[in-house]
């Protein structure tokens, strides 16, 4: 990686996975609630996969707290699914 110096040194760098992973190698107390809020993460996420609509209600709770109308996230999974629609037939083509 580049140093505030300009020149290149070696280190040791981690992906996301390797973070929790590292996070989740620590036996301390303390960490413990961290732990936990991963895993709390972890299983929405996987909820969401089960079940997609929770997903999207999450997204449309989001937007509306952020203040955008119903329209405006109408309009933002429209372009979504378009975009899919186009990414398929691109890749049907090929």
């Amino acid at each position: 990686m580049e140093a505030p110096d300009g020149k290149m040194r070696l280190t040791d760098t981690l992906d996301t996975e390797g973070i929790f992973r590292l996070i989740e190698s620590v036996p301390s107390p303390s960490a413990e609630s961290f732990k936990l809020w991963l895993a709390k993460l972890g299983r929405r996420e996987i909820d969401n996969v089960f079940d997609p609509s929770k997903g999207i209600d999450k997204m449309i709770d989001y937007y509306l707290r952020k203040g955008y109308d119903l329209e405006w996230i109408e309009s933002s999974i429209r372009a979504i699914i378009n975009r899919k629609k186009l990414t398929k037939v691109w890749k049907e083509n090929e």
